[in-house]
């Protein structure tokens, strides 16, 4: 399994519909990207410059809202995943 480093935070990110209300498929380059996705792994949290650990907010399993173009693609054991900073994270779903 993938383990992120210091503020960072691996997602499963949530597929969006890929058609229209009307039942028109829409091509991959005009769909929205998503925004919403799983936490599967969070690093340690920050390190500041005294030594100091700041813990990460969020936790394993919850579903969080990510800035819409924040983080890095990445493909391991056939899955796709996010990696995204914390301070990407702007809210939780419940």
């Amino acid at each position: 399994m993938l383990k992120p480093l210091a503020d960072r935070v691996i997602l499963e990110v949530t597929k969006e519909e890929e058609t229209t209300v009307g039942g028109i498929v829409l091509a991959s380059n005009v769909q929205e990207k998503p925004q919403t996705g799983k936490i599967i792994a969070v690093g340690d949290g920050r390190t500041m410059r005294n030594g100091e650990k700041i813990a990460i907010a969020v936790s394993v399993g919850q579903t969080v809202l990510f800035d819409k173009y924040a983080g890095s693609e990445v493909s391991f054991e056939g899955k796709d995943y996010l990696i995204v900073h914390e301070k990407d994270i702007v809210a939780t779903v419940d």
